[in-house]
């Protein structure tokens, strides 16, 4: 205990992470995770991950899945390819690009993306939440990548979307839709090893989404043995503080009762935050 929805590995990512794949597991299994999902963005990974899940079958649970970068319309042509090849287990839904251009690599892009979106963090916002719409809709993904990923590299990256009132607008609109087909967010520790107070998504989209009945997951998007569960003992306390009171997590099941037809072999399970925290082990 606990899980993590969302991994990569430097064999597989390679300039963007470390380590091999087989390292990373090795190190979720040391940290006592039960349950790690495998979610590089290359498809082909997908024999060696199924060779490392029977290797390790005994000491943890692993999905096998892929983390979506939703740069154009066009992309969901190379998504629908990837998802017709390989049985996937799940997909996290993520924006990294704002017409075109990457919004979380370095200020330089960052302001670039700005730039092409109007010249101001607010119409930056409001075109990557349209843009995560149309994932959305489109995809409909069990697992929604670090929800608002957009604020990063912004101006203040702690600040409140509130005072921008088109932007949480969409920000209510987005997450009503994942409500709608029971999505889940991600509680991506990553925002605090990049220096930011609080975990994807901040605390106001965490109460809006809880309001309407949203589910949360844990991960750690970790790209290396270092951050395999960095920053949960924080995220836990992130979660009092926010008024979460279960977490939900993605199992393997043999009895049909997967309610995503995409994923017949993935079902939703859930614990209440006590049960969570109950798992000391992990939280020392």
């Amino acid at each position: 205990m606990p899980f993590s929805h969302h991994s990569h590995s430097g064999q597989f990512c390679p300039g963007h992470a470390k380590n091999s794949l087989e390292e990373v597991i090795q190190t979720a299994i040391k940290q006592g995770m039960q349950v790690f999902c495998l979610t590089e963005h290359m498809p082909p990974f997908f024999a060696e991950a199924l060779r490392l899940r029977e290797k390790y079958a005994s000491q943890i649970k692993l999905l096998i899945g892929f983390e979506i970068d939703w740069i154009r319309p066009e992309s969901l042509t190379l998504i629908e390819t990837s998802l017709s090849r390989f049985p996937f287990e799940l997909l996290v839904g993520s924006v990294h690009h704002v017409h075109t251009i990457p919004i979380d690599y370095d200020a330089a892009m960052y302001g670039q993306a700005r730039e092409a979106a109007g010249g101001t963090d607010e119409r930056l916002f409001e075109d990557y939440y349209d843009s995560q719409l149309d994932m959305l809709q489109k995809l409909k993904p069990p697992v929604v990548g670090h929800f608002d990923l957009v604020r990063l590299k912004s101006d203040d990256p702690n600040a409140t979307f509130t005072k921008y009132p088109r932007v949480w607008e969409k920000i209510r609109r987005n997450l009503q839709f994942v409500a709608s087909y029971g999505g889940m967010l991600e509680l991506n520790s990553a925002a605090l090893r990049k220096g930011m107070s609080e975990p994807y998504p901040k605390a106001e989209i965490c109460k809006e989404f809880l309001s309407m009945g949203g589910r949360f997951c844990l991960s750690d998007d970790s790209h290396g043995i270092d951050q395999v569960g960095f920053g949960y003992r924080e995220v836990l306390d992130f979660i009092d503080r926010t008024g979460i009171t279960a977490i939900h997590y993605l199992e393997l099941t043999q009895d049909g009762d997967a309610p995503d037809t995409r994923f017949p072999s993935t079902k939703v399970c859930s614990l209440s935050v006590e049960e969570v925290k109950n798992k000391a082990s992990f939280w020392l």
